[in-house]
């Protein structure tokens, strides 16, 4: 289920499907994750007992999923559940079970969104480009989702290792996403958080299917009823929703700006910051004038321009984004070589800034403990077991006693805007760089302090060498970080001289251009005014 970013009212589960929820969620401001210590619902030992009389989520009696499936090493894990490979014991065959702790499904809402992703992806599973639905399980403790294994990385990844890449390429990716749009759209689903992170491919080969894997805001639409839930991500929301009166159009919309990502390796609608962002939505004007849009065909501007109208009532529909001219498969789309660039711009896009989080840590560790003590009182009281980290429920019930009138998705904002590595619990350090006011954190002085503790050396600059050094004193030194330092410096680094200087680690720390989902009230405001509300 989707990334990462501040939710709404489906913001549940929101494990990006296996692919990419463990390590990889685009993330706010900060991002997430901490250590966690072994969960229990991470342990698969023994049967589960099953009641007699059971009130299930799903509608049918408790089934031990181990009697269908071995669970094998964890894929990844978001704040709600876990997503693990299986094996089928019947057949060998290897899937993905997404396990979905019941417990944190705290209220109706919670259990009905599991409870229609399970049935929207039986519903449409079969289909082509849409990943396979094995079965859902129920026990005490967990919902299972067993579905088809995607196992070979996302879209970008696949583009951008592949090398070359011309507009017939880019049509033959952008058919099959259109094809799960429509497929959605005539079965009567609005998907409602298309990007390119939600679509894996199947294996590694050459001709492997590229399927898309998260229905988690996904719902059943009825024609000419208005929705009003803000849900996506930022770059790919279209403006209806954030005017909070839209249908199944934003889909088109989402992958509209897909398309223009996959032909210029950037997203129409850029600013430093989220509000900046929806600024840009809502006026709607698309550049066609920078490179490579001046060598891009005129019959896939026309398909942009045709996706991205400001009008829902006049946008292209996913049945007529497939007849369109330059889409067809015998259309007009040229093999000609994009400008290079284009790759390096999708590079640079996809690669999270793992840096900035890794610095507000720093900070936040080296801050005066006059300037913490309050945020550390309060810590301490919402951590009422004592381990270091706050669940859900103590957050919930913390905030709660502080007399906080925040909703229950705010409560799921505020949670996942803190939780920077995305185990599901918020420490002591991620806590702090949440609730403290920005501005603290962005003085000079922090953040010189944080400069001096990459710059190992004391040059005035930070390296490749420098930036793994200090990942790795963080545990955050994995092999896919450690694959991404050179991305993150060429982000960084704007003179491009191999380095890092202070003012470009300044203008970084103090930019906002992480991706971020879109939520009833700007995350801004759950996170930044209603904290001075509570922890003032």
């Amino acid at each position: 289920m989707g990334s990462g970013l501040s939710k709404i009212r489906h913001s549940k589960p929101h494990d990006k499907s296996y692919g990419s929820t463990s390590q990889a969620n685009t993330g706010v401001v900060h991002n997430r994750r901490i250590q966690e210590p072994a969960a229990p619902e991470a342990q698969f030992s023994g049967p589960e007992p099953l009641p007699h009389s059971p009130d299930t989520i799903l509608g049918k009696p408790y089934e031990d999923v181990k009697s269908h499936y071995t669970m094998g090493k964890e894929l990844g894990r978001g704040q709600y559940g876990i997503i693990y490979l299986c094996i089928e014991n019947s057949t060998g065959r290897q899937f993905a079970c997404k396990s979905v702790a019941k417990r944190k499904l705290v209220s109706k809402t919670d259990r009905d969104d599991i409870k229609r992703e399970v049935q929207i992806m039986q519903h449409l599973s079969g289909q082509p480009n849409i990943v396979e639905f094995k079965g859902a399980y129920e026990d005490m403790r967990f919902v299972h989702i067993v579905m088809e294994l995607c196992a070979d990385g996302e879209l970008f990844d696949r583009i951008i290792a592949k090398g070359h890449y011309s507009e017939r390429a880019a049509a033959s990716v952008f058919r099959d996403i259109m094809h799960v749009v429509n497929v959605c759209h005539t079965k009567g689903v609005v998907h409602r958080d298309l990007k390119p992170e939600n679509f894996l491919f199947t294996s590694n080969d050459e001709n492997a299917i590229m399927k898309v894997t998260d229905f988690g805001f996904s719902f059943f639409f009825e024609e000419g009823k208005v929705y009003r839930d803000i849900v996506g991500s930022a770059y790919y929301v279209a403006p209806e929703v954030l005017r909070r009166r839209y249908g199944k159009e934003i889909d088109i919309w989402s992958a509209g700006v897909i398309l223009y990502i996959l032909l210029s390796g950037v997203p129409p609608f850029w600013a430093e910051t989220e509000k900046g962002i929806f600024d840009a939505i809502l006026q709607g004007n698309i550049d066609f004038d920078s490179a490579p849009w001046p060598t891009i065909s005129s019959g896939a501007k026309d398909l942009v321009r045709r996706m991205l109208t400001q009008d829902p009532k006049k946008r292209i529909t996913a049945a007529e984004v497939l007849e369109h001219p330059w889409l067809k498969e015998s259309g007009k789309a040229s093999d000609k070589p994009i400008d290079t660039a284009v790759i390096f711009r999708m590079k640079q896009f996809r690669a999270m800034n793992k840096l900035k989080k890794l610095a507000l840590k720093v900070i936040v560790e080296n801050l005066p403990t006059e300037e913490i003590q309050k945020l550390k009182e309060k810590f301490t009281e919402m951590d009422t077991d004592n381990n270091g980290t706050l669940s859900y429920d103590e957050l919930k019930a913390g905030l709660a006693k502080l007399g906080s009138m925040l909703t229950e998705s705010d409560i799921k904002q505020y949670m996942q805007a803190a939780d920077i590595d995305g185990n599901g619990t918020i420490d002591y350090i991620e806590f702090i760089t949440a609730t403290m006011q920005r501005h603290k954190l962005e003085r000079f002085e922090h953040l010189y302090k944080a400069f001096q503790y990459f710059d190992k050396d004391n040059s005035g600059y930070i390296t490749v060498d420098e930036l793994e050094t200090a990942f790795k004193e963080y545990n955050m030194g994995d092999d896919a970080t450690i694959a991404t330092i050179k991305e993150i410096m060429s982000e960084v680094d704007r003179d491009k001289d191999g380095r890092i200087s202070y003012d470009e680690f300044r203008a970084m720390m103090k930019s906002g251009t992480h991706l971020r989902a879109v939520s009833s009230r700007s995350l801004a405001h759950v996170v930044t005014i209603r904290r001075r509300k509570i922890f003032s």
